[in-house]
C-alpha cells in the first residue's frame, strides 16, 4: 500500500497525463476548478469511466446535477456509465417529499450534517477507489462560513484518505474569497476556463496550478470539449523532443537549387515573403511534390485557400496531389482559424512528425496563423518552439508570409526573419509594360547560397527559374526595377 501511495492514476482525459506527469496521485483529493461551463462535469466522469474500464469501483457524488441530467450528459458523449455508482443527494430543505417538509426551517447544522453523512455512509458502504464529489459549492452554502466551510472540507479529505478513495472535489468559483482555502488543503489543483473571443468560438485553457511532489508541465493549455469528452493540447516544449535525422531536401528544379546552394537542409525553417499572388504557395508546391515523388510523407496546413482549390491549382501547374492525399502521404489539412486554439494547431503539427513520420511541413500563411492568436507576442513564442522542435526532429518547415498589398512600398504583419534559418524573397517588377517575378534568397543559416536576383515564371508546367540578372534596382524596397536588356530576360512559353 505504502509503494502505491500517492502514485500516478490514469486521468482517461486524451492529454492531461502527459500535463500531469502520470496522472492524479493516487488515495489524495484533487481540486478541479471553474465557472459553469468550463467542463469539470466530464472531466470528472471521464476520471470515473476509466476507474471502471481498469475494474476498479467508482462513485460519482452530486449535489448539483440529477443522475437524469448525467446520464444525458453521458449518452450525448457515447458513454455507458452502468459501471459507476451515482449518490444524488437533495439538502432536506430542497426535497419535495412530503416526509422531509416542516413548517420550522432546518437549521444549517442539521441540513449540512444530513447531506454530508449520507455521502460519508454510501462511501463506507461501496468502498469507491474513485470518487468525484460534485460539488464543493452546495456544501459552501450550508456552512453559511468559510471556516466551518473549511473544516468540512478538510474532514471529507480525511475521510477519504482513510478509506484509500482518489479523489476529484469539483467547485465552480461561486465564492471567489474561498479559493485559497481550499487550494492550500488539496493535493493537486486544476484550473479551467472558458474564454469568449470577439469572433469565432469560444477557447477553453486549462492550468496546473499545484500538484504536490510532481514537477508538473505549467502553464495554459489548451483543451475543447467534443463528443467523446475532454481533449487536452498540452502546449510544446521544444527541449522535451529528442533529435531527429538531419541531411538535405532538393527541389527537382536544379535552378532553384542553385539559388539555395544545392538546396534546403533538413532541420531547417525557410520563410517565404512576397505579396498575395506572387508565387509563396508554388515554391512550396515545388518542394513538397519533390518530396512526396521521393516517397517522404508531407504536411500542409491551410490557412487561406480550402483543399479543392489548392488541388485544383497545383494540377493546374502540372503537380497532382490527389493520388498523395489518397495513400496518406500528404496530410492536407484546411484550418479554420476561428474555431481552432493555438495549441490544438501545435498538436496536429506534433501528431503528424511523431505518428506519421512527416518529413516537410508546410505553413500557408504566417497571416492566416495570426488571425488565430489573440496576441502578436504570443504567435512569436509559440512559433519558436515549433520550429525549434521541427528542426531538433530534422523536418525541413516552409512558412508562408504575405507582405500588406500587391504593389509599392511593403511591409509584413509580423517580423518573423530572426527566427527562420532562411529567408527568400519573392517580387513582382515591371519590364516593357509587362509584370515578371522575381526571386533571391536574402539568408541561409547552413550552407553558401547565391546573392544574385534571378526572374522566375510559373506556367502550366511549373516553375521556371531564369539566370542571375544584375540590372536590378530597388529589388528591397519593394519596388524593384529592371534596368538590362530585355533578352536576358525569360522567354514566353510556347502553349
Amino acid at each position: 500500500m505504502e509503494r502505491d501511495d500517492a502514485s500516478p492514476v490514469a486521468s482517461g482525459v486524451e492529454g492531461l497525463d502527459y500535463v500531469l506527469r502520470g496522472g492524479y496521485a493516487k488515495f489524495r483529493s484533487h481540486l478541479v476548478e471553474g465557472r459553469p461551463g468550463s467542463g469539470k462535469t466530464t472531466l470528472g466522469l471521464q476520471f470515473l469511466i476509466e476507474g471502471a474500464r481498469n475494474g476498479e469501483t467508482c462513485l460519482y457524488i452530486t449535489l448539483s446535477e440529477s443522475r437524469r441530467e448525467l446520464l444525458s450528459v453521458a449518452g450525448r458523449h457515447g458513454w455507458d456509465l452502468s459501471g459507476i455508482e451515482i449518490l444524488e443527494l437533495v439538502p432536506p430543505e430542497l426535497s419535495l417529499d412530503p416526509s422531509q417538509l416542516q413548517t420550522l426551517v432546518h437549521s444549517s447544522d442539521l441540513e449540512l450534517g444530513e447531506t454530508v453523512h449520507a455521502a460519508l455512509a454510501e462511501i463506507e458502504r461501496i468502498k469507491p477507489d474513485r470518487v468525484v464529489f460534485d460539488s464543493l459549492s452546495e456544501i459552501r452554502l450550508l456552512s453559511q462560513g468559510s471556516l466551518r466551510y473549511r473544516r468540512q472540507v478538510l474532514a471529507l479529505k480525511s475521510f477519504f484518505l482513510l478509506n484509500n478513495a482518489t479523489v476529484l472535489l469539483l467547485d465552480d468559483l461561486t465564492a471567489e474569497h474561498d479559493d485559497l482555502n481550499l487550494h492550500s488543503i488539496s493535493h493537486g489543483v486544476i484550473r479551467m476556463e472558458q474564454l469568449s473571443p470577439v469572433y469565432g468560438g469560444e477557447r477553453r485553457r486549462l492550468r496546473v496550478i499545484k500538484m504536490r511532489g510532481v514537477q508538473i508541465r505549467g502553464g495554459f493549455h489548451d483543451f475543447v470539449i467534443r463528443p467523446g469528452g475532454v481533449v487536452v493540447f498540452p502546449r510544446l516544449v521544444a527541449g522535451e523532443h529528442e533529435m531527429g535525422e538531419h541531411g538535405t531536401s532538393a527541389t527537382s528544379d536544379s535552378s532553384l537549387d542553385d539559388l539555395l546552394g544545392g538546396g534546403l537542409a533538413r532541420g531547417t525553417s525557410t520563410l517565404l515573403m512576397g505579396p498575395s499572388g506572387v508565387g509563396k504557395s508554388t515554391v512550396a508546391c515545388t518542394y513538397c511534390h519533390a518530396a512526396l515523388a521521393r516517397g517522404e510523407k508531407v504536411q500542409i496546413l491551410l490557412f487561406d485557400e480550402t483543399k479543392r482549390i489548392f488541388l485544383a491549382r497545383a494540377a493546374g501547374l502540372g503537380m497532382d496531389f490527389e493520388a498523395y492525399v489518397a495513400n496518406g502521404s500528404l496530410l492536407l489539412e484546411q484550418i479554420n482559424p476561428a474555431e481552432l486554439s493555438p495549441g490544438e494547431l501545435s498538436t496536429r503539427i506534433q501528431s503528424g512528425v511523431d505518428k506519421s513520420d512527416v518529413r516537410i511541413v508546410v505553413i500557408d500563411s504566417l497571416t492566416g496563423y495570426l488571425n488565430a492568436m489573440s496576441e502578436e507576442q504570443h504567435l512569436v513564442l509559440q512559433m519558436h518552439e515549433i520550429l525549434t522542435y521541427l528542426n531538433q526532429k530534422g523536418v525541413v518547415t516552409i512558412l508562408l508570409l504575405a507582405n500588406h498589398g500587391l504593389i509599392g512600398r511593403m511591409s509584413t504583419p509580423i517580423d518573423m526573419t530572426y527566427l527562420c534559418d532562411s529567408v527568400m524573397l519573392l517580387r513582382f517588377f515591371e519590364s516593357s509594360g509587362r509584370l515578371r517575378r522575381a526571386i533571391s534568397v536574402i539568408k541561409k543559416r547552413v550552407g553558401p547560397h547565391e546573392d544574385t536576383i534571378r526572374e522566375f515564371r510559373i506556367s502550366g508546367s511549373g516553375i521556371a527559374v531564369g539566370e542571375p540578372l544584375e540590372e536590378f534596382r530597388g529589388i528591397m524596397t519593394g519596388v524593384p526595377s529592371y534596368e538590362g536588356k530585355e533578352s536576358d530576360l525569360l522567354r514566353d512559353v510556347e502553349s
